[in-house]
């Protein structure tokens, strides 16, 4: 695997309380791996540990191959970040706030300035004050900052929080067309379901601090399966016969009225006679086809998954 990040057993703690346990994240050369999880899962802090923002308390971090250290931390000047919100000066403009950016590297290139900001599509408001700029235009020059020195890497934490619609759609365009025509690497993250399964290639999902899962979207919509989905006011006794006369194997409470059936070989019809032979009430009965959704809502809730 050609692996740009690689942590093992990656951990912060702050006053004895665990903020990420044993993270063991892969996200590989060229790709677009998205970081998934409600807000408060760690996601956050685990990009701030890959740029050097702040110490793990216990672990191991790769870049590019090399261990993360204080005695090697050559890796970070080969990443361009935006952890959580870009900050500005206000009063300056788009150029000027690249310059002293620039000049803060120790990178002096004017025409590497022109050509971060044709690489956002900010051409022609060079001139323009930052506290004229607009939540999207704010997010691009972050973009434009962070791609300055044409790193391997680029972070983005929440890359499309704030935005409209239209904004959305622009910052994953921008994030498309940076990773295929000039091969950067994203690792992006999101509480947003529909964002990350629109731009990412691999995805991790965090749950309370802990990686659970790290799958391609290929592999789950390959892995996607039917189900019956069954609302009745008496959940357990419903289980217990599905699972005594049906011989149900695979099935869940996935809310206080809800149970899915994932046996193939059972039907709504036998379930429907099944349970009115018993008295027991069906509010409905459905066949489903497993979703992206599901999968997610299973692995961030920690649910088993079916999908």
């Amino acid at each position: 695997m050609n692996a740009i990040i690689q942590t093992h057993d990656l951990t912060k703690a702050v006053k004895g309380k665990s903020i990420v346990s044993n993270v063991n994240l892969n996200a590989r050369k060229g790709e677009i791996y998205g970081l998934l999880g409600p807000n408060g899962a760690g996601k956050t802090t685990i990009m701030k540990m890959l740029t050097g923002l702040i110490i793990p308390t216990s672990g191991e971090i790769m870049l590019f191959g090399k261990k993360l250290d204080e005695s090697a931390k050559d890796g970070l000047k080969r990443i361009g970040s935006i952890i959580e919100y870009p900050i500005f000066f206000e009063h300056l403009t788009a150029m000027e706030n690249l310059r002293i950016h620039c000049e803060y590297l120790g990178f002096y290139d004017e025409r590497a300035i022109h050509q971060a900001l044709d690489m956002v599509q900010l051409q022609g408001i060079e001139n323009k004050r930052v506290k004229d700029f607009s939540l999207g235009m704010k997010q691009r020059l972050g973009i434009a900052r962070a791609a300055i020195t044409r790193p391997e890497l680029i972070v983005l934490d929440e890359p499309t929080n704030g935005l409209d619609p239209i904004g959305i759609k622009d910052m994953r365009d921008l994030v498309r067309t940076l990773n295929k025509e000039y091969g950067i690497t994203f690792l992006l993250s999101s509480h947003i379901l529909a964002e990350i399964e629109q731009m990412a290639d691999r995805i991790g999902v965090v749950r309370q601090g802990q990686l659970v899962d790290e799958v391609s979207l290929a592999d789950i919509r390959q892995q996607r399966t039917d189900y019956l989905e069954l609302v009745t006011s008496n959940v357990q006794r419903s289980v217990f016969l599905l699972e005594h006369e049906l011989r149900a194997t695979n099935l869940k409470i996935v809310q206080d009225n809800k149970i899915r059936i994932y046996d193939a070989g059972i039907t709504a019809g036998q379930i429907s006679k099944l349970l009115v032979s018993q008295d027991i009430e069906i509010e409905e009965i459905q066949k489903h086809t497993g979703t992206l959704e599901d999968y997610f809502y299973n692995q961030i809730q920690g649910g088993d998954k079916h999908v």
